[in-house]
């Protein structure tokens, strides 16, 4: 598969002066080590999530990908080219809305647009064109000749998206694109974001909200004290937390414990209270084999319910894991 990204030994460090507060990153010799020998991969065409703990090295990595920040070490190749080579060819390729960024306030959405457009030599009737289908799409159209100081602070991020897709680029790259949003601009991002990709666009987000790394990345890079500690699909992240794979249930009579711990799907029973708390290998054989076992026993069911590891679940237990090694 082509490589939208390709990161080889990617590294970033800040020198301090001993007069300076030291920060919380790995650190020798006065020297912060932000992104720490970092490699990986982007295949074209898909969501690929960053996360990470404050301080984990997110927005220094995604700094460095769109060239906001020069490398101490390694490279980066946006599709096929290397940055440090041919820095304006790959900007020509990226569309990029950092976190801390803004639209210019005392222009209109439209006119934030058409600024955009003009820079990047676009004709003024695509430019006409292309700011009104987007303005449309995010549902900006009918604020367009609204100054842009009057807009809400979703608002805002979702004309910041706009002025990012003006050049159709072919790699996105999201800092925190939903972060402290309302709503609606959370759905409407959100539901943008997918349609852009599927249209073949590659997105590169870093986010704070396990939901929405969940619901949108198809694979996700975990990044703490500089090292990215875990790569993989969301799915196969939370496979690594099967302690949250469980079915809570409390019953009218006695149950044997011991009977249900020989189950075959079951890994271990705990009673918490009145309630029992059976962990499980496989959440959809285990109910199908508990119920059974239910029926059999002729036992009555007060409560009954599932729960499955969640991303949130997985990004902790990565943590933690990190810590001990």
């Amino acid at each position: 598969m082509e490589k939208a990204i390709q990161v080889k030994n990617l590294s970033k460090y800040f020198f301090l002066s001993k007069k300076e507060k030291k920060g919380s990153f790995q650190e020798a010799n006065n020297i912060i080590r932000a992104v720490d020998n970092i490699s990986f991969e982007v295949n074209n065409g898909e969501i690929f999530g960053f996360l990470g703990p404050n301080g984990a090295g997110k927005t220094t990595t995604i700094r460095m990908l769109t060239r906001a920040l020069k490398p101490t070490e390694g490279n980066i190749f946006i599709n096929d080219y290397n940055l440090r080579k041919n820095l304006i060819k790959v900007k020509q390729l990226m569309g990029n809305v950092p976190e801390e960024a803004n639209v210019y306030i005392d222009l209109t959405g439209f006119q934030n647009l058409t600024f955009i457009g003009e820079l990047y030599g676009i004709s003024k009737r695509e430019i006409t064109l292309k700011a009104e289908n987007l303005l449309k799409k995010f549902e900006l159209f009918d604020k367009r000749n609204l100054k842009a100081k009057k807009y809400s602070k979703g608002m805002k991020q979702r004309l910041l998206l706009c002025t990012a897709l003006m050049s159709d680029p072919k790699i996105l790259f999201l800092d925190e694109p939903t972060s402290g949003l309302d709503v609606q601009s959370s759905i409407i991002i959100k539901k943008l974001i997918k349609e852009y990709n599927k249209l073949g666009m590659t997105i590169f987000l870093t986010t704070h909200d396990m939901d929405v790394a969940n619901e949108l990345c198809d694979r996700i890079a975990i990044i703490n004290k500089g090292k990215i500690v875990s790569l993989d699909t969301p799915e196969n992240l939370k496979k690594l937390t099967q302690e949250y794979q469980a079915i809570d249930c409390s019953f009218e009579n006695d149950i044997e414990i011991t009977k249900i711990k020989e189950l075959n799907t079951v890994l271990k029973i705990q009673k918490i209270n009145k309630h029992y708390q059976i962990i499980v290998k496989d959440l959809s054989e285990a109910v199908i084999e508990v119920v059974e076992y239910i029926k059999v026993n002729n036992l009555k069911i007060k409560e009954f319910s599932t729960h499955q590891p969640t991303l949130e679940h997985a990004f902790l237990k990565i943590l933690e894991r990190g810590e001990k090694n």
